[in-house]
């Protein structure tokens, strides 16, 4: 795979993590900020967020996320990083994410 297709399926894969308390995925609650593949397309890096730092399932979802992307083939090292800086907001949510919730 080259790097456009490693991307895409690593937003594919990140559309399929769900906050089991949120009918919404991590990509589309804006959650993901950094997605980085390294030059020889072993090594991604994953900066995410929760919509609370004291979320109760962050350790599932961090790992739920870890399990997925070490799926695609190729990739030696999968660094999943949960950051709070920036803080999330609901601007950072999709257009989808927000119609969804009913916040439309």
């Amino acid at each position: 795979m080259d790097k456009l297709q490693i991307e895409e399926r690593v937003v594919e894969l990140l559309k399929t993590v769900y906050d089991p308390e949120i009918p919404v995925n991590v990509y589309d609650l804006g959650l993901i900020y950094r997605i980085e593949l390294s030059d020889d397309l072993t090594q991604l890096d994953v900066d995410m967020t929760m919509t609370a730092p004291s979320c109760p399932m962050a350790d599932f979802i961090v790992e739920d996320v870890r399990q997925k992307l070490e799926s695609i083939e190729g990739l030696a090292t999968v660094n999943v990083n949960l950051v709070f800086e920036p803080e999330w907001s609901q601007d950072m949510m999709t257009e989808e994410a927000k119609l969804e919730l009913g916040m439309l």
